[in-house]
């Protein structure tokens, strides 16, 4: 190890090392580092003091301001939670047939639909509502139990095939081969039929020997032209809209074993306000169903009950 010395070309004192003929001068730090230094040792020392800081056993250190984070997010929720009770009121008090699609407590229902079908819907019929094999789509008009308020929210509150509900949708399709309904080559024939009523298919000497047991069997939920009916859930099977799939294998599949499809009740997981916010986006999406007859029925109601009352 070499003394210290001066550096004759800087005249800077050496920390007296030396490597392979390589010197380190000593330079001090500039003023200014050094003074920042120190004002962040003072800062430190007072946020300490003034903020939690320092984890304990337990917990952290409080402060004396008494500031938490988890205090400022409750205080966010609160402040949140109140912007809201007043829409939370409107909607809790307004029947969901008497929404009006023009005002501003539908767009907030809407609204606020759309981030509870985030959170409880997308699993089964996808982020943007266009479902799979199984999980309706409910971005077209197509709708097995009604399309308009009250029959969306009436499905999303009593579900579909929910024990314990009494309102839950149910419909029960007989499994026509597994219950040795029909046999193997009449199953075949209704299939025909079935896929020529959505022109899937030309007509043939099997379609026409299924249409015949199409009506003695089938027509009774489904109609005599296959439109279907809502008040049993039996889907149309004249358009181009196939819940399971519409192939020979696939439509096969149904009329052998049938459908069992299943949806919670929603009201008995979310509250009633959101479940009405959940009918309205959905209602929204595209598909919805008579809401210039529904608003016009709402507003023309008011106006009959106070002319009865004049009476």
């Amino acid at each position: 190890m070499a003394d210290k010395r001066l550096d004759e070309a800087t005249n800077t004192e050496t920390v007296g090392h030396e490597w392979d003929g390589i010197e380190e001068l000593n330079t001090p730090l500039p003023r200014w580092w050094l003074w920042t230094f120190y004002a962040t040792i003072v800062f430190s020392i007072g946020y300490v003091v003034a903020y939690p800081a320092i984890p304990m056993v337990s917990k952290g250190t409080e402060g004396m301001l008494g500031w938490t984070s988890r205090g400022d997010l409750a205080k966010d929720i609160k402040a949140t939670s109140d912007k809201r009770s007043e829409l939370v009121a409107a909607l809790a008090q307004t029947p969901i047939e008497r929404l009006d699609p023009d005002s501003d407590l539908m767009r907030a229902a809407v609204a606020g639909g759309r981030a509870a079908f985030k959170v409880n819907c997308v699993q089964c019929h996808g982020a943007g509502a266009a479902g799979s094999k199984g999980y309706p789509n409910l971005n077209d008009d197509d709708w097995l139990w009604g399309g308009d308020l009250k029959a969306i929210h009436q499905t999303l509150e009593h579900g579909i095939r929910q024990p314990g509900d009494d309102q839950t949708r149910f419909s029960q399709m007989p499994a026509f081969g597994r219950d040795g309904i029909l046999s193997a080559a009449e199953i075949a024939d209704v299939v025909s039929h079935v896929r020529t009523l959505s022109d899937l298919e030309p007509k043939s000497a099997a379609s026409q020997r299924g249409a015949v047991t199409f009506e003695t069997q089938c027509s009774i939920c489904h109609g005599p032209s296959g439109e279907g009916m809502r008040e049993f859930g039996a889907p149309n099977l004249a358009d181009a809209i196939w819940l399971y799939g519409s192939s020979r294998d696939d439509v096969t599949a149904t009329v052998t074993n049938a459908r069992y499809g299943m949806m919670p009740a929603w009201g008995q997981r979310l509250d009633p306000v959101t479940v009405k916010m959940l009918a309205a986006y959905v209602h929204s999406l595209g598909g919805g169903e008579n809401f210039v007859e529904q608003a016009a029925e709402a507003n023309a109601e008011p106006a009959e009950q106070e002319t009865d009352a004049t009476n």
